[in-house]
């Protein structure tokens, strides 16, 4: 009887064409460039510092690194890319020096993604986006940023498409407010996809935003629990918004931790009804994701 054939012996990563050698690298994120994947073999070093490279800058914060650290890596991946960098995250660290480095550098971004990055100010905000004219999608989600700052953005960056602003849902009584709903309105006519989780606005502040913002598709409503979406607003919003996510729809694919702060939770931390802090100003867990596809937003990444 024949002896049974030897299995194919493992791949040799080595010896991978350059095209797919970058298309595997390209899949990790740059800490992982920058402390291992280039570590590899000469071949992979010379890959990872190709500018095309970095082209996408993904820095996250897992907790195993000093925020100097990753800071110090992301101008690194910054200067790599050469100028080149077009889509920028930067998740649970940063603060305004890295953001003007990576502005001043790099100010051709057309994708920003700031998550929890509480170290970065409304006027580090600001002075980064009057560098970016180029800048089609923005997200801040969990950052603190005041409505002025949202105006000098939607002002700088006459080509936005695709706007996240997102926060923890609650139910507090009486408390609403539409700032930003009003910022974004009076300053974000081109947007075509919106995002506000958990945000404070009013159906006065909705009105808005569908009066002032003709081209939106896309508009994501949930846990803003103090829109009301009967009557003739609910019917509106139908008849604009191609794709609507309504203020209680499920949150089963909502990239961040969903869970609800509600009166009685509030009651039992403050006895009084009153925080000795900004409501908007607290400190929050959430999960890591994976970074968003851009393509749902109609922007192709370039080659």
């Amino acid at each position: 009887m024949a002896a049974p054939d030897e299995p194919p012996p493992p791949p040799d990563w080595l010896e991978l064409p350059r095209d797919i050698a970058t298309t595997i690298l390209l899949k990790l994120g740059a800490v992982e460039i920058l402390t291992t994947a280039e570590l590899v073999c000469t071949d992979w070093r010379a890959l990872c510092l190709d500018s095309t490279m970095w082209q996408t800058i993904d820095m996250r914060n897992d907790g195993d690194l000093p925020d100097d650290d990753l800071a110090d890596m992301c101008c690194r991946a910054v200067d790599r890319s050469d100028g080149g960098c077009l889509d920028l995250n930067i998740e649970y660290f940063g603060d305004d020096e890295l953001l003007q480095y990576a502005a001043d550098w790099c100010n051709h971004i057309r994708r920003l993604r700031l998550v929890d990055c509480g170290n970065i100010s409304d006027e580090g905000l600001c002075e980064a986006a009057s560098k970016l004219p180029m800048l089609e999608v923005l997200e801040l989600s969990y950052c603190s940023f005041s409505k002025e700052a949202i105006e000098t953005v939607g002002q700088c960056c006459p080509l936005l498409k695709s706007f996240k602003l997102n926060s923890q849902g609650y139910r507090y009584s009486h408390i609403d407010c539409d700032d930003e709903a009003q910022a974004i309105a009076k300053n974000m006519h081109g947007l075509r996809h919106l995002q506000l989780f958990g945000n404070k606005m009013t159906n006065e502040g909705l009105k808005a935003i569908l009066d002032s913002c003709p081209h939106l598709e896309y508009l994501d409503l949930r846990q803003c629990f103090n829109v009301y979406m009967g009557g003739d607003l609910g019917r509106r919003c139908t008849e604009q918004i191609k794709d609507l996510r309504n203020p209680y729809d499920p949150t089963d694919d909502y990239e961040f931790d969903a869970a609800i702060l509600d009166d009685e939770s509030f009651d039992d931390d403050y006895p009084s009804g009153f925080s000795d802090i900004d409501l908007s100003d607290y400190d929050n867990y959430y999960e890591f994701s994976d970074y968003d596809d851009f393509s749902v937003y109609g922007f192709e990444e370039d080659q």
